[in-house]
């Protein structure tokens, strides 16, 4: 059974576990790195989770957390969906797909009439996720990666 829950600062702890587990697991897919925040203390991660307007969830595949994802408000009646990631075990079994549904049904909500995200080029299954949800690639570009060399793919859709 797949569970959506949103959570806030107090649960930071959980955001914690799956955010360190997703820079570990895929950090090729990230502009964070590991070492940012793996000694990160309680208030760094309760500011994240803190953020005004900002809405996180984590996704739990029979009582086990299997990803999480966040969505920000943007300006001009834009929201972003980040920090999106789908445990291993939770690939393939609609964690992805419930992540998406979660933050464009709060993009909605909040009266977003576009919603954009960012993929590192060569994550392929999250661009194919993100393709069969209905986002485009845009000419935008996106933020440099880690390297100094890359950028991340701006992907968007109209709600």
């Amino acid at each position: 059974m797949i569970d959506v829950q949103a959570i806030g600062p107090d649960d930071w702890k959980a955001w914690r576990e799956l955010r360190l587990a997703a820079l570990e697991e895929a950090p090729f897919a990230f502009g964070s790195q590991l070492a940012d925040w793996i000694d990160a203390p309680e208030e760094r991660w309760r500011e994240r989770l803190s953020a005004p307007g900002a809405y996180q969830v984590i996704v739990s595949l029979d009582g086990t957390p299997a990803g999480m994802a966040g969505g920000f408000p943007g300006e001009d009646g834009t929201a972003e969906l980040v920090s999106m990631w789908v445990a291993p075990a939770g690939r393939g079994k609609g964690v992805g797909n419930a992540l998406m549904t979660a933050i464009e049904d709060w993009a909605r909500g909040i009266g977003a009439g576009k919603l954009k995200l960012s993929v590192v080029p060569g994550n392929d299954p999250a661009h194919n996720l993100y393709l069969r949800h209905g986002y485009v690639d845009t000419d935008e570009p996106g933020d440099l990666m880690p390297d100094g060399v890359r950028r991340e793919l701006v992907m968007a859709k109209p709600l």
